[in-house]
């Protein structure tokens, strides 16, 4: 990987020169990492943050509530909580988790048992935490200088563009090419390729790349191109994924799980035929790596969610090239 110059003469002069980007992608709805995120920016020394897709949760967590008193079960293990200071705890437990608390009483609990009910809910509780997500970024970034753009991935609900669009720091950059400085354009899509799970933003390899042909139509300047670009190019070190079977498992032998490629065909060969600076990637939370198509540097920086860490990736462009790029975890 490309350092940032440490030994270096010029290395200092080079970066304050530089667009200073850090990317992370597929938080899946953890406070903790959204946290990190905003204030990678000062940490960093970043002046763009970058998240691309994938930035909510997949399941809400009941908590029943009777009195003053409050049980639920959460990380493999029952919980029975008596003082508001206590529940305040397991909600932030959850939250950081990224998973969505539901604090109920029983028969509101009970009437999540009816499926489209239960996804009203769910979706209600995935838009509060956006809501929550952007309050917190106009409060953390207003007058700082630091930009920051957001794309919902494929498994974000449609209800999400809208409360991204209305936050006063946050740019919503979905499907558009923006300029990030007077040197770099950011061309932008969450969507995949077809999943086996067929979530909410996902399309055909043909239709994706007549979506990803028509961002490029938008570009001015094709050398000072950054792309973000939810799902990876395949058959690179950015896509390598377990194997499944027919009913969704994981597919193992006896040396281990089977891994496979699950990019997008489409993407690498618009990369390929288009050459843009850099490629910003996500998807496949497992496959952390860094890979040259031609001129086009492309990074996954992976995913840590779950574990309340956050994986990024801090670049410094240059005019027409990337000067340095380097993995982070925190």
């Amino acid at each position: 990987m490309r350092g940032f110059g440490k030994g270096k003469r010029n290395g200092a002069s080079e970066r304050s020169r530089a667009t200073l980007i850090f990317f992370a992608t597929d938080i899946h709805g953890s406070d903790l990492c959204f946290k990190k995120f905003l204030n990678a920016g000062k940490f960093y020394g970043a002046t763009h943050l970058i998240v691309g897709g994938d930035i909510t949760g997949k399941s809400l967590v009941p908590i029943r509530q009777s009195g003053e008193r409050w049980t639920a079960h959460f990380a493999n293990r029952d919980h029975i909580l008596t003082t508001r200071q206590e529940l305040d705890g397991l909600v932030k437990a959850i939250r950081d988790d990224g998973q969505y608390p539901l604090v109920a009483e029983q028969d509101e609990l009970d009437a999540l048992a009816d499926e489209s009910h239960r996804a009203k809910v769910f979706t209600s509780l995935v838009v509060e935490g956006m809501r929550r997500w952007m309050d917190l970024a106009d409060e953390r970034l207003e007058g700082t200088g630091i930009s920051c753009y957001v794309t919902p991935g494929n498994d974000d609900f449609w209800e999400l563009d809208p409360v991204i669009e209305a936050a006063r720091t946050v740019q919503y950059v979905e499907g558009g090419c923006v300029r990030i400085d007077d040197r770099h354009e950011m061309v932008t899509t969450g969507y995949s390729n077809i999943t086996p799970w067929r979530t909410e933003r996902e399309l055909t390899e043909e239709d994706l790349g007549a979506r990803l042909e028509s961002l490029w139509e938008q570009v001015t300047d094709p050398s000072n191109v950054v792309a973000v670009i939810h799902v990876p190019p395949l058959g690179t070190g950015l896509d390598v994924a377990p194997e499944l079977t027919a009913d969704l498992s994981l597919k193992a032998t006896t040396g281990g799980l089977t891994m496979t490629h699950v990019g997008s065909s489409a993407v690498r060969s618009w990369i390929e035929r288009h050459q843009p600076l850099c490629g910003l990637f996500g998807h496949v939370h497992e496959s952390k790596a860094a890979e040259s198509l031609g001129r086009t540097i492309c990074l996954n920086p992976g995913s840590e969610y779950t574990s309340g860490v956050l994986a990024g990736a801090l670049l410094a462009l240059g005019d027409g090239r990337v000067n340095s790029y380097q993995f982070v975890t925190g």
